[in-house]
Formats: structure tokens, sequence, C-alpha cells
């Protein structure tokens, strides 16, 4: 090899009494340089490789940079294999629909009015006006007191308890034009009962006491109307055997097959299906009833009865649904274990009984 390898100028050799001025870098001495072995030729590095200390493009050496270094056996790591997935997360088990109440503590309860109801009607059906009574007054109580709470309207109690009671008792004694009545006095009573109070709130709280009077005694008057016939047991008694028919019905229904919602707004509990179940339901309890409870009452009779009572039981659940939202309540109360308050039994049962007294009187008549 000779030294023109090297990169030297021509003519002049390594060591030789002509050497020009020593390269670039520490001093060495000519006794060594001559034990110093040849480096061997490295290819320049392109542009924006390695440099020296000068500037200067340098190769990078592919061994070694040090003594104590230890090559490796591949100067070029192997390609990296792919991260594999990481695995799927476990699935949490499916949990099981939940009624969202204390279903053992509601079956009790539910067992346990209708006994009293039952007993009433066939034992004293006075005992029976006294039952309406005295739910008419707590739901009265119960509603004046979530208004009074939620949005501060003070619909005066007093007056629509005596009125309410009487309401229900003129209905009883005197029949329809009783029930007017007694509505129009209770109403009147409310509007002077508010007088002894500030003015402030007087329009709010006079007009949410006449809704309290119309949606609670006033509809219930409807039950004791029903009791006036000569079967008045009997039209009760389907009357609550529908209503609850068609309850069960929209939940047993819905809550095995409900998928599309019917009013998500106003309750996201209630499906399509529930209130094709509801229908269903309450169409086939109204034919047996009617062609086995009623005097002179046909199959075909209670189809139609059946399938009003599962619209207005829908309708009466949706709105006080819709009241309970506006007030941001769940419950009206907490009196009945499993179901709430007295007012949120009654939802479906007081829009329905003038539907009920209504068909019967079409139907077979009002004695």
């Amino acid at each position: 090899m000779n030294d023109s390898s090297w990169g030297a100028p021509a003519g002049s050799g390594r060591g030789g009494p002509d050497q020009g001025p020593a390269p670039a870098g520490p001093a060495y001495d000519r006794h060594q340089a001559a034990q110093t072995r040849p480096m061997p030729i490295v290819p320049d590095v392109p542009a924006g490789g390695f440099q020296d200390g000068h500037g200067r493009g340098a190769a990078h050496p592919s061994g070694p940079l040090f003594r104590d270094e230890t090559p490796h056996e591949h100067p070029q790591e192997p390609m990296s294999s792919p991260t594999p997935p990481p695995p799927p997360a476990p699935t949490a088990p499916r949990q099981k629909k939940s009624a969202g109440r204390n279903l053992g503590a509601a079956i009790g309860v539910g067992v346990g009015l209708g006994a009293v109801i039952i007993a009433s009607l066939y034992i004293w059906a006075p005992a029976f006006i006294g039952v309406i009574a005295v739910a008419v007054v707590v739901g009265l109580w119960e509603l004046t007191s979530r208004l009074q709470e939620r949005k501060g309207i003070k619909a005066p109690l007093v007056p629509l308890a005596v009125g309410g009671a009487a309401m229900v008792v003129a209905g009883y004694v005197r029949g329809a034009e009783g029930a007017w009545v007694a509505m129009a006095l209770t109403a009147l009573a409310v509007l002077v009962w508010r007088m002894t109070e500030p003015p402030e709130g007087y329009l709010k709280d006079v007009t949410a006491g006449v809704f309290a009077a119309f949606y609670v005694p006033f509809l219930a008057t409807f039950v004791a109307l029903l009791l006036t016939a000569d079967d008045g047991p009997e039209r009760v008694l389907t009357f609550l055997i529908l209503t609850v028919v068609s309850d069960t019905g929209a939940y047993a229904v819905g809550w095995r097959f409900g998928k599309h919602k019917l009013a998500p707004r106003i309750s996201p509990g209630k499906t399509r299906e529930g209130l094709v179940g509801a229908v269903t339901f309450a169409m086939a309890a109204g034919a047996l009833c009617m062609e086995f409870m009623i005097d002179e009452g046909a199959w075909w009779q209670g189809l139609i009865l059946g399938l009003a009572v599962a619209a207005s039981a829908t309708l009466g659940d949706l709105g006080e649904s819709m009241i309970k939202r506006d007030l941001g309540i769940k419950d009206m109360g907490t009196l009945l274990p499993g179901h709430g308050g007295i007012m949120d039994r009654l939802d479906s049962l007081l829009p329905t009984a003038p539907v009920v007294w209504l068909l019967l009187a079409l139907f077979v008549g009002t004695t």
C-alpha cells in the first residue's frame, strides 16, 4: 500500500527529511509514528453526516469508537416486530333489569290496600266512601306540600281538605249535581281563605288551589258515583281491576320487550311496547268483567271499555309525571313503601274514573 492512499502530497514520504508541517491533531513522536497501525480508508458520508471538531465531515466508523467497546454481532438492529394489539377488556357481566323500587314492599302494600277496598265495598258501602275521602285528603296534603316546597305556591289546604271530603260525600248522596255544587263551593272557599294573607302571590295560590280541587277530589267523586248503581260494588271493582291490569300489562311488557320510548321528555321509562301491553291486557280484562260482573253487559263493550281505560290511565300517569318533572321530584310522598305517596297511586285512577262512569252509563245505564 503506497503512501498516496493516506491522502499525503505527491513526492513526500511519511517520516522523510522534507516532511511538511504536522497534521492537525495531537502531537506525536516520530519514533512512535512508525509503530502506529495504518487506518483504513473510509468513504465520505453524505451531507448531514457526522462532523469532526473542525466542522469537516467525518465518516461514521463501522466498528467501535473506543477500544473498550465490544462490537455487536449484528451491526444493524433488527426490525422490530409489530406490537400485538392489547387483549380485549373483559366484558362486564350483563346486569339484570331492576324495577327501581322495593318490589316486595310494593306487592305487600298493594295487597293490603286491595283487601281494605274489597272489604269496605262488600261489607258496608259508606265505609268505602270514607276510604275515598281519606285518600283525597292525604293526596291534597301531598300535592300542596310539594307545591309549597318546590315552587313557593301556598294553595290553602284547609278549605281544600274540607271541600274535597264534602265533594265525595255529596257525589254519593246527591249524585252528579251534588258533586258540581260542592266543587263550586270549594273553589269559592279557596278564594276567600287566601284573602286572609298578603296579596303577593294571590293569583298563583288560588289558581293552584282550584286546580288541586278539580284534579284530586272532583275526579275521585266519579268513583262514588259508580257506587250509587244497583251493581255499584261490581262497577267499582271493574274500574279498579281494569286500571290495575292496564298498569301491570304496561309494566310487564315494557320491562321485558320495551325498546321504543313513548314520551322520553316526560317519562323515560314508558315505552310503546308497554302501551301495547296495557291495551291488550285491559281489553281482555274488560271483556271478562263486562261479560261476568256487570248486569246486562256484553264482552264487546268490555273491549271498548278496556281500550279507553288503557288510554286514560296512561295519560293520567303521564300527566302526574309532567307535574313531578316540573317540581323536580321523583315521588309525591313516602307514605306507601314501594309505591311513593298516595298521589303516586291515584295518578292513573283519577282520570280513569270519569271515563269508566261515562261508558258504563252509555252501555248499561246509571242505575
